[in-house]
């Protein structure tokens, strides 16, 4: 009988693809990484997989100790095992990403969304080991969200539920416009583009001495952001404020749908500490139902940022 002790995961990003062979204790034991962005013929960038893929499988014995294959992509749907109209990829339309990949290493692969298979990365080896009931929220360029409800991820009737990035949290005639076409989306606010987006708001309108006017308004980012508050820069610290307010009390609102052991953040975001996280706890506390108040933890990913997103889309092939 073969002894099936590794399985491969694939971080598919809109610029690069992550592969790692992970043992069963969450080891990453060979990586590498090949470019997504320009890659716009599907059977040359499977080629290029291939090419990459194939010296890691053989460094851990060949394909027999391979259980399958866990992918997390961008609008990555695991019914299906599609890839369905995802905005910042090379292929349009209707991938078969999961088939693609089965037929080509004969293992079987499944698929999911990014920040589900983060989600299942932290139910795995994370800080979310153990629970049942959590959500995971990830602060990057977006904001992304995994919901587990009684050890199962919810995917809803199509596999794409769960995307609390998109629940609109500002409905003024000036909310902001969000890449899935509507305005007011929280991930126009809480992801790392929203910060920056804060931060020149708030140039605009005040009027104190920042290090952030050094920089050309339409250039400055989240991480110029960071940098001039950990500098103790007021109206930075202030743009970290309103947005811990807001994905507090946005937290606050989740909760009585599902009533979750813990929120999980993972990101670049959380690298504030407890500039954002202070104010997430505050205003969750303070907005959150009586019934549900001092229930559910508030708890920052231990998981390594570059590992993370492979470990995640890992999990998913342990349960083929």
């Amino acid at each position: 009988m073969e002894n099936k002790t590794y399985v491969v995961g694939l971080d598919l990003g809109g610029t690069n693809s992550v592969f790692g062979i992970v043992d069963a204790d969450g080891n990453v034991v060979a990586s590498t990484s090949i470019r997504t962005k320009g890659q716009n013929d599907l059977d040359i960038y499977m080629d290029n997989a291939r090419e990459a893929l194939i010296p890691l499988i053989e460094k851990v014995g060949g394909i027999g100790n391979i259980k399958g294959m866990g992918i997390g992509a961008p609008n990555g749907n695991y019914y299906t095992g599609n890839i369905e109209l995802a905005p910042n990829l090379p292929w349009k339309g209707i991938v078969p990403f999961a088939k693609r990949f089965s037929d080509m290493l004969g293992i079987p692969v499944v698929l999911t969304n990014d920040a589900n298979a983060a989600a299942i990365g932290e139910m795995t080896y994370g800080v979310a080991k153990g629970m049942k009931n959590f959500i995971m929220l990830t602060l990057g360029t977006g904001v992304g969200s995994g919901i587990v409800i009684n050890g199962e991820l919810v995917y809803g009737c199509d596999g794409f539920a769960g995307e609390l990035g998109h629940v609109i949290v500002d409905t003024s005639s000036d909310a902001r416009v969000c890449g899935c076409g509507r305005k007011g989306c929280l991930e126009t606010y809480c992801s790392a583009t929203g910060v920056a987006r804060t931060a020149r708001e708030f140039l605009t309108k005040r009027s104190d001495a920042t290090e952030l006017r050094d920089i050309p308004l339409d250039e400055i980012t989240s991480k110029d952001v960071s940098i001039a508050a950990e500098h103790g820069d007021q109206l930075a610290r202030d743009v970290y404020k309103f947005t811990g307010e807001l994905l507090g009390c946005s937290c606050a609102n989740f909760t009585p749908f599902c009533s979750p052991e813990a929120y999980v953040f993972f990101g670049g975001l959380t690298k504030a500490g407890n500039l954002i996280m202070d104010p997430i706890k505050e205003a969750y506390d303070a907005t959150v139902q009586n019934i549900f108040k001092g229930k559910a933890k508030m708890l920052v990913s231990q998981l390594d940022d570059a590992q993370a997103a492979v470990l995640g889309a890992a999990a998913l092939a342990w349960k083929i």
